[in-house]
């Protein structure tokens, strides 16, 4: 459930991300796993006006676009909770990212808005995300974008993601100050192993412990991630670990990953998964699939049960 300021936004429990469909995903495969998902009971949908900008021949309307066409082919808006985001585009198309992205200014945030919802085919967004932090605009000024949006019905949840754990307490205390809705969801790159001390992300930051702290003492904050699964580093041989992560401690946390995935008979990315969606407090995942045979498992781990004693092992691994 995403706090909306009422009696909340009921979403699935796992969340599908679209980053690469209309691009690197074909519309056949991208229609397929999109069908699969909603048919497995799936509702919560996530995109961006960015989507994929950075693929040969990309505008960052691909994933918006494809979405919209799907939708009307299946009717199938009021099935699904749609959530995009804005700031992170290239401005001008092609400038060097993320020095000239477009931000978060007042007029950008709505802008965005209405070009989404155009591209989407739908008349309101369920969730908005400012995608990466904007410091140029007055914090204020984001906040009362977003307000004025939620305040028109175009809006239904705002939410940040890549923002550091300070700016989402001060954007959310910039909101109730003002009287308006604020951030009630943060979507963060998050996954079972950690970073090395010091490594870099970019505008792209791995969650902190700070903000899971944070939202531990935030009930009405819902915290989501993504790129839970590595690009198939759990699994696949041929992906390695991203260098941020390849170190001792990723080591002894992945012995003890498949470990417990092989008492369970399951696969390691079902454990991660699991481990998220039971963890305190709860990330719910934005799965980045490209084919029904990934997604499907990928819901096996909604059956998954991690017991106190295996909790405490994947925890101090």
């Amino acid at each position: 459930m995403l706090s909306d300021g009422g009696s909340g936004l009921g979403v699935s429990a796992l969340c599908l991300g679209t980053m690469h469909f209309g691009t690197t995903v074909d519309e056949r495969r991208a229609f397929a796993v999109l069908d699969r998902f909603t048919e497995a009971g799936g509702t919560f949908i996530d995109t961006a006006n960015t989507y994929a900008f950075w693929v040969p021949g990309g505008t960052g309307a691909e994933s918006e676009e494809l979405l919209g066409r799907w939708l009307a082919s299946r009717r199938a808006r009021e099935r699904v909770v749609l959530a995009t985001k804005v700031g992170a585009l290239p401005d001008p198309p092609g400038a060097a990212w993320p020095q000239h992205a477009e931000g978060l200014s007042h007029k950008v945030v709505r802008d965005q808005a209405v070009a989404g919802m155009r591209r989407l085919g739908t008349d309101h967004l369920d969730v908005y995300y400012a995608h990466i932090e904007d410091r140029r605009t007055p914090l204020e000024d984001t906040v009362a974008a977003f307000g004025s949006l939620m305040g028109e019905g175009l809006v239904r949840v705002a939410g940040c993601s890549n923002h550091a754990a300070w700016r989402v307490a001060q954007a959310r205390e910039l909101a109730k100050a003002a009287g308006l809705p604020g951030f009630s969801c943060v979507q963060q790159r998050h996954t079972y192993l950690r970073p090395r001390p010091g490594a870099e992300f970019g505008a792209n930051p791995h969650i902190s412990d700070e903000l899971l702290d944070y939202a531990r003492e935030e009930p009405d904050l819902t915290v989501l991630g993504y790129s839970v699964l590595l690009s198939g580093a759990y699994t696949r041989s041929d992906r390695p670990l991203p260098e941020q992560y390849d170190h001792a401690d990723s080591r002894r946390r992945l012995e003890v990953l498949a470990d417990v995935a092989k008492e369970l008979g399951a696969t390691r990315n079902q454990v991660v998964l699991a481990w998220l969606l039971r963890g305190n407090p709860p990330v719910l995942p934005v799965l980045g699939v490209s084919s029904v045979s990934q997604l499907d498992e990928c819901l096996g781990a909604l059956d998954l049960e991690l017991d106190d004693e295996l909790r405490h092992r994947l925890d101090n691994a």
